[in-house]
């Protein structure tokens, strides 16, 4: 009875249609995207770049699902593209499913958001960007405000003597875009040292104003990118390096150039959309920042400000070396806006505490800092992409090699396959 049982069984076996063949990689990433681009009906400014097949921005738009119909179906998702990593062979494919499931996470995380869902700031930063910010204490910073205050001799707050300081490196208004442009087509031509960029590849300097951000890259694809300065504040000498070299070259113009490549030459569908709350955050903000030494090692920045910006502006060159050692003692305080961002969102401080902290360890103008509480409470825990992305690409890269032809290496691999925080850690 038993044999024939058995016989049954694989009679039945046998006669059952085959399952479905799994999804591929790509039909997933496209999932992906479609529900990206309807997340993005739910929240403006969701999506930062787009440049796949317009009509399924189109369709997206026409009929987006609801938050709680995009959260099944990212949940479903999940797991699919999570089936596909363990079951990959090729280490190239079982990186890209890694990458795209946590792609997948944080826009799940997102949705929950989008709906008001709220976590302390530390973790809701680790669902969105896949990376977990150090917080250090304020009073860590309190030695190097004590160095500033050497530097910066004389009566009053440390932060109005600063603010007026910086205000004597002003670039005039009038001389902007000329310092700009100098600025830029100098990132550009470094970084064409080491990055091969298309010949199509284009990069668009506008002012505007009324912005909670210093400075914006608009990727529109087909390797060409807009950058606005917003003019709310006076832009001192030392930010025109910073912001050509950060909005630019090798920045988010170049990332999103080699983002576009992923996708239109290797496939990659999840690389056509770039949402602003992802794992890519750490990676491109971080990136950006981290471009400046890059392209500029050692004391090739003072010496190209001096020779160049210093006198576009119709500034003194003699006196560039000391507000660039201010400016490279100041940067060892950009950690302090992590931990005021954290005591903000998670409702230890006030929103006035939080602007007189900013101005007191940003060593700003409370007008300064008023700004920076705009760009919190606007893209709240996103600010750890700056500061935390730039340490750590920086980290990984100093352990690659000490010189600046590998560390050129290692940002090149960051942006020719498909990467995570975790990656570099």
């Amino acid at each position: 009875m038993r044999l024939l049982a058995a016989f049954a069984a694989l009679a039945l076996v046998s006669c059952a249609p085959p399952a479905p063949p799994a999804p591929s990689l790509n039909a997933l990433a496209e999932q992906y995207v479609r529900a990206s681009l309807e997340m993005g009906t739910h929240e403006d400014g969701y999506i930062d770049a787009y440049y796949g097949p317009p009509q399924w921005k189109t369709e997206a738009e026409a009929h987006p699902r609801t938050t709680a119909q995009l959260k099944a179906a990212m949940d479903q998702l999940h797991t699919q593209v999570e089936a596909a990593e363990h079951a990959a062979i090729d280490p190239a494919v079982r990186r890209r499913a890694h990458t795209l499931a946590a792609y997948v996470a944080s826009a799940r995380y997102r949705l929950d958001m989008m709906d008001g869902a709220r976590a302390p700031f530390a973790d809701e930063a680790e669902h969105l960007f896949a990376l977990r910010p150090e917080i250090r204490p304020l009073s860590y910073y309190d030695a190097v405000l004590a160095r500033v205050e050497s530097m910066v001799p004389g009566a009053g707050d440390l932060a109005t003597r600063v603010e007026a300081l910086r205000n004597r490196y002003i670039i005039p208004r009038a001389r902007l875009e000329a310092v700009m442009n100098a600025a830029i087509n100098e990132c550009r031509r470094r970084t064409l040292a080491h990055i091969p960029l298309p010949q199509s590849e284009h990069f668009a300097l506008t002012f505007v104003n009324h912005q909670s951000w210093s400075a914006y890259n608009y990727y529109h694809g087909a390797n060409q990118s807009e950058i606005q300065v917003n003019t709310d504040q006076p832009i001192a000498i030392n930010r025109a390096v910073g912001l050509g070299c950060h909005e630019g070259y090798p920045g988010h113009h170049v990332q999103g150039i080699y983002a576009e490549k992923l996708y239109r030459e290797n496939g990659y569908v999840e690389s056509s959309i770039a949402p602003l709350f992802s794992p890519q955050g750490p990676l491109n903000e971080g990136g950006g920042n981290y471009g400046v030494e890059l392209a500029f090692p050692g004391q090739e920045k003072l010496q190209f400000e001096q020779v160049t910006l210093y006198p576009l502006a119709g500034l003194n060159p003699a006196t560039a070396p000391a507000f660039d050692a201010l400016n490279d003692a100041m940067k060892e305080l950009d950690g302090a806006r992590l931990t005021i961002a954290q005591q903000y969102l998670d409702h230890q401080i006030s929103r006035d505490q939080a602007i007189a902290l900013i101005a007191h360890y940003q060593l700003v103008s409370r007008d300064r800092a008023a700004q920076a509480v705009a760009f919190i409470d606007h893209y709240r825990s996103y600010v750890i992409n700056y500061v935390s992305g730039e340490d750590l690409i920086r980290a990984y890269a100093n352990r690659q090699g000490a010189d600046n032809d590998a560390h050129w290496r290692v940002y090149i691999s960051i942006l020719s396959q498909p990467t995570l925080p975790s990656d570099l850690q």
